[in-house]
């Protein structure tokens, strides 16, 4: 699954369930439908469910978690199972890998650096690691929107490789960068957007070396602990285990064989996987640390909502920096701003929400919040990516969106789709 672009995510059809037996029924919350908020139609726990279940079977995902808040309350729906094919139902409380969702905690880690004097935005990358190539020219802003040029490492086909022969390999950061730096850049820093997960390694050393402590320990001073997220964590290095409880996380094929745009199987796979003949490999184990600052976090839908928030909102920010912040949201293709995804200081916007995707292998996740209208959207997929190549709680959470917006309103357009690998 070696995809490492910010695309826009195309609802398409896919086949019917792969699974050997039918999953039990959705679960969902109690609550009513939410009360009008101006510019929002009304979600019921029956609409939710509505919207998650048909596209879970669609693509065979085990298991799928959603949660809707609005200033209503908060709407949620829980569909199938913690393993493919059958077992414990999925549940809001499960912990889950969040992937790229991890760059907005790195990222505002370094804006409180910013905020509190330690290096500011046009610093260069240089001032603090001279080994980075042309990092003379490279500012921390261009490392926090993908505007560095720095290659990506996590398209190379030898960390795919790497990852299939041992998945649960130990990855040191330098390692990470060293395959970067033996790619040549994309372009000269600052003439172009490129996703790229070696930006935020390079921001997770940065933050170590400025606040004197693991990565791990600086998120959950900084933040996880003021904002009380007691289901979230950054695991260290060395550590693949989850939290109980959780679901397993699922992924067609090999990293190798999924490293297109989008990462589908062979259409012969394909076709096996919609027959139930091929079935997704348990990915659960797999070491995190080939994604470490850019995408190794763990969380819950409860505290994912709350931090949603929190970045929207800024309530980890001064509102100075927080202005900064959401003002560098920007098309990442100039030249068709309109249908562009958009991306800035380690935030994407959907629409009208501004957030994060998550994705690596048996993960998937999204995580957006409104900060006008207090609307909140959190999915969560067990299955990464589908045989045909869709991130399934992205697209999930498309469809969301845009029942609450309604056609032709303003979050329904540019729902992005922004992948760890």
């Amino acid at each position: 699954m070696v995809c490492a672009l910010l695309g826009v995510v195309v609802l398409a059809a896919a086949g019917g369930c792969g699974s050997s037996s039918r999953p039990p029924g959705p679960a969902t919350s109690s609550a009513p439908a939410s009360s009008p908020v101006p510019g929002i139609h009304p979600l019921d726990a029956a609409a939710l469910t509505g919207i998650v279940e048909p596209l879970a079977r669609q693509w065979s995902v085990p298991g799928v978690v959603a949660l809707v808040r609005t200033p209503a309350g908060d709407v949620g729906t829980a569909y199938g199972t913690r393993t493919f094919g059958g077992g414990p139902a999925v549940s809001p409380v499960d912990h889950v890998r969040v992937g790229s969702v991890t760059k907005t905690w790195t990222g505002t880690v370094i804006l409180q650096l910013v905020q509190q004097g330690a290096l500011a935005l046009d610093d260069t990358v240089a001032k603090f690691r001279p080994d980075v190539p042309g990092g003379q020219a490279i500012t921390i802003e261009q490392l926090l929107d993908m505007r560095s040029g720095l290659y990506n490492y996590s398209e190379t086909r030898e960390l795919a490789q790497a990852m299939d022969a041992d998945p649960a390999r130990v990855w040191q950061p330098e390692e990470l960068l060293a395959m970067a730096y033996a790619h040549p850049a994309y372009f000269a820093p600052g003439q172009g957007y490129h996703y790229s997960n070696t930006n935020t390694v390079l921001l997770g050393l940065i933050a170590e070396q400025l606040d004197g402590k693991p990565l791990e320990q600086i998120v959950r001073d900084r933040l996880f602990g003021p904002l009380g997220l007691t289901g979230t964590s950054f695991p260290p290095r060395t550590s693949a285990a989850i939290p109980d409880p959780h679901p397993q996380g699922y992924m067609y094929g090999t990293n190798v064989q999924t490293m297109g745009s989008p990462p589908a199987l062979p259409p012969e796979s394909q076709e096996r996987a919609k027959a139930g003949t091929l079935q997704p490999g348990d990915r659960t184990a797999d070491n995190p640390s080939w994604a470490w600052a850019a995408g190794a976090g763990i969380s819950t839908v409860a505290d994912l909502a709350t931090w949603s928030q929190a970045l929207a909102e800024g309530k980890l920010l001064d509102a100075g920096t927080q202005a900064t912040r959401m003002a560098s949201v920007r098309p990442t293709d100039p030249a068709n701003p309109p249908e562009a995804p958009q991306y800035g200081l380690a935030i994407a916007k959907f629409g009208a929400l501004y957030g994060h995707t998550g994705e690596l292998p048996g993960f998937n996740t999204f995580a957006g919040t409104d900060p006008v209208r207090g609307v909140t959207v959190v999915v969560w997929a067990n299955l990464e990516p589908t045989a045909d190549g869709h991130a399934a709680a992205s697209e999930i959470a498309k469809e969301i969106i845009g029942r609450l917006y309604g056609p032709g309103a303003e979050a329904t357009s540019s729902t992005t789709a922004t992948t760890t690998r």
